[in-house]
């Protein structure tokens, strides 16, 4: 028997309501999207027109390269060199503990654990993330710094090691969920060929899984670093305020962040060049991060193809 027309006529209206509605969501998910990167080009847009007027007393040169940061003082120099420099050692520092640490961490929650201490390990894991980072700046100053001086009699108080330590803390979860990801995505087949070859569990997951899973752990490391770089109140509180050109991560300096973080509260008269320097300092911190994210999207991708 054929179906009744007035069922036909109501699949075909079922169909089209959900359509639209189809179209709503994505609509919907298309504009959200879009007010993100609106956002986004909004930041950028504003730290651009506000560091206009800096530029165009400073120039480029001297801001690049210039090795003092002097903003406040008399006879004012604007090398973002000192900042930069404090700025990468702090992230440099935060990569050495939080990716060895991050990617352990990934394997034995992917490799290891079973199911039902993976839904509870994961999120407590995870909710190192929620803790204020002013928190961890206070972590870092009355405990990691006198624990170090322990172990380094004569470390000052303010130093680039006890904050750089504690956010690689802060940033093992990036690390350990993304890498977590990228190691369940590995394909079960290579754990069963490496199996059978009489290959054990830790070596199929050093030697067969990590490797497989590269580009997703690389691009999880890249991403923690731009997080990293981006810390205020842990290098504000811990690192200390001075900017100068440092290598040893045993002394103060001032980062990128520490130096906006101290004329936003400062008593900087608005319209100056000390304050013009702020957006500069932003506008250059903005670019770094963006970079950092670009290239963990790039490896993600580039290096995800060639694994496939």
């Amino acid at each position: 028997m054929s179906a009744s027309p007035w069922k036909n006529h109501d699949r075909a209206a079922f169909l089209a309501r959900r359509r639209r509605r189809e179209r709503w969501a994505e609509s919907a998910l298309g504009a959200a999207a879009s007010v993100v990167v609106l956002i986004a080009l909004g930041i950028l847009l504003t730290l651009l027109v506000e560091s206009l007027p800096f530029f165009q007393v400073v120039g480029l040169w001297d801001f690049l390269f210039d090795t003092e940061w002097t903003p406040l003082f008399e006879r004012a120099h604007f090398g973002i060199l000192p900042l930069l420099s404090a700025t990468l050692l702090t992230g440099l520092l935060a990569m050495l503990v939080a990716v060895p640490l991050g990617v352990l961490t990934a394997v034995w929650l992917s490799e290891f654990a079973s199911p039902r201490t993976r839904e509870w390990a994961k999120p407590a894991l995870e909710l190192l993330s929620s803790i204020p980072t002013v928190v961890f700046g206070y972590f870092a100053l009355l405990f990691v710094t006198p624990l170090l001086q322990q172990l380094m009699p004569g470390l000052p108080t303010f130093n680039l090691l006890a904050p750089g330590v504690v956010i690689g803390l802060m940033i093992v979860p990036y690390v350990s969920s993304l890498s977590e990801d990228a190691l369940r995505a590995v394909p079960v087949d290579l754990r069963e060929a490496a199996f059978s070859m009489g290959a054990g569990r830790w070596r199929t997951a050093l030697w067969v899984v990590l490797p497989a899973a590269a580009s997703g752990v690389t691009a999880s490391a890249v991403l923690a670093l731009s997080r990293a770089l981006g810390e205020t109140m842990v290098v504000a509180i811990a690192a200390g305020q001075q900017a100068r050109l440092v290598l040893d991560p045993r002394d103060g300096a001032a980062t990128l962040t520490t130096y906006i973080a101290q004329v936003a509260m400062g008593d900087v008269p608005r319209h100056s060049l000390a304050y013009q320097s702020l957006f500069a300092v932003g506008l250059s911190l903005f670019l770094l991060t963006l970079g950092f994210n670009v290239l963990g999207y790039w490896i993600r991708h580039r290096f995800g193809e060639l694994t496939r």
